[in-house]
C-alpha cells in the first residue's frame, strides 16, 4: 500500500473472512460465547463472540466490514497505543531478553512497530532492523529513533522476498487482523530456515477475562477480531508448519480499566454519564491519590482473586521454523 493514505483507506483494502468456519483451524463447529460492546468509545452496537469447538479460538462473528473499521480506531486510539509504548520501557526490555534466548542477531522485522519503541531497544545490538506499520507518522518516528526501514501498510502487501528474516516479532497485533492464519503463513514464508516468530497477545482464557467477561479491557471490541488462548495459538502455529519454542502466560493486569468500564455502567444506571475512556484526559491529582489507595487495597484483592480463576492476561510465545 502506498504511503500517505489514511488508516481507514488501508483497512478497506482488506477482505473479511468467511465466518462460518473457525478463523484458525477452519473447523465448522462453534458456539455463541459472549455478547459485548465497544466500551472504550461507549458505543451501543452489540457484538457477538463465538468460540471454536475444536481449537478454542474466539472470534468476532459480526465484525464490521473493512470499509467501516476505520471509525473504530482514530486519533484517540492511536495516541493511547503510542503512549502505552513510550511509558513502558521495562516491557520492551523484557521482550528483548526473551528474543535473545532464541536469536542474538540478524535481520529482524517488527509487525505493527508503532513509533519504534521496541526496535529502539535493539539498535546497535547486531540486528538489521525492519518494520511494518499502518500509520505513516508512527512509521517515520520509528525510522528516526531506531534506524529501521519501515514499510507503511499491511504485512500481506509488504514487498519482502521469501526467507528474508532471522526473526519476526508481533506484539499486540495478531488479534487485529481479519485472517490470522494467512498472516501466520506469510510470516512463515518470510522467515529463513531456523528463524523465529515471537508473538505477544492477550489471553482470552486468563483469570481477568473470566472474571470481568464483557467488561474485560482486553476484549477491545470491535478492534480485536480474534481472541487467542495458548491452545488455539499453538494449533494455529502448528497448522502452518511452525514448531513450538515457547508458550507461556504472563501477568499483565488491566483490571483498573475493566473496573472503569463497570463503573461507567453503574453510573449510567443512576443517570450519570461519564466521558468515554477514548476521550478522557489525564487524571487529576485527587484521582491519582485515590487510585494509589485503591491499588493498595481493593485492586490488590481483585488482582489476587483473578490469579485463582485462571492464568496470566497475556501470551508470550515463540515459534520456530525448522
Amino acid at each position: 500500500m502506498r504511503a500517505g493514505v489514511s488508516l481507514s483507506e488501508q483497512i478497506e483494502n482488506q477482505i473479511p473472512p468467511e465466518t462460518s468456519q473457525c478463523l484458525g483451524c477452519a473447523y465448522q463447529g462453534f458456539e455463541n460465547w459472549l455478547n459485548g460492546f465497544d466500551r472504550f468509545n461507549r458505543r451501543q452496537e452489540r457484538y457477538q463472540l463465538v468460540r471454536c469447538f475444536s481449537c478454542s479460538l474466539v472470534w468476532l462473528q459480526n465484525a464490521p466490514l473493512p470499509s467501516e473499521m476505520g471509525r473504530h480506531y482514530g486519533p484517540n486510539y492511536d495516541k493511547l497505543i503510542i503512549e502505552a509504548g513510550e511509558i513502558s520501557p521495562e516491557r520492551w526490555e523484557a521482550r528483548r531478553r526473551t528474543l535473545a534466548k532464541f536469536k542474538s542477531g540478524g535481520a529482524l522485522l517488527d509487525l505493527g512497530c508503532s513509533s519504534g519503541a521496541f526496535l529502539e531497544t535493539l539498535k546497535g545490538r547486531g540486528w538489521d532492523l525492519y518494520g511494518v506499520e499502518m500509520s505513516e507518522n508512527a512509521a517515520r518516528s520509528a525510522e528516526v529513533r531506531s534506524g529501521a526501514k519501515v514499510f507503511i501498510g499491511d504485512i500481506m502487501e509488504a514487498p519482502f522476498p521469501k526467507e528474508s528474516f532471522d526473526a519476526i516479532t508481533s506484539f499486540d497485533v495478531l488479534e487485529h487482523v481479519y485472517e490470522p492464519k494467512k498472516v501466520m503463513e506469510r510470516v512463515f514464508q518470510l522467515l529463513k530456515p531456523g528463524g523465529i516468530f515471537y508473538v505477544y497477545i492477550p489471553n482470552i482464557d486468563s483469570g481477568e477475562a473470566r472474571l470481568f467477561r464483557s467488561y474485560w479491557y482486553g476484549l477491545e471490541l470491535p478492534r480485536h477480531l480474534s481472541h487467542f488462548s495458548p491452545n488455539s495459538l499453538r494449533k494455529l502455529g502448528e497448522s502452518v508448519g511452525f514448531r513450538e519454542g515457547l508458550i507461556e502466560t504472563v501477568r499483565s493486569s488491566s483490571l483498573e480499566f475493566s473496573i472503569h468500564y463497570i463503573n461507567d455502567d453503574l453510573l449510567q444506571m443512576v443517570g450519570i454519564s461519564r466521558t468515554p475512556m477514548a476521550e478522557a484526559g489525564p487524571p487529576n491529582f485527587a484521582w491519582k491519590v485515590v487510585r494509589k489507595l485503591l491499588r493498595w487495597t481493593v485492586f490488590s484483592v481483585i488482582f489476587h482473586a483473578a490469579s485463582l480463576l485462571g492464568p496470566g492476561e497475556s501470551i508470550n510465545a515463540v515459534f520456530q521454523k525448522a
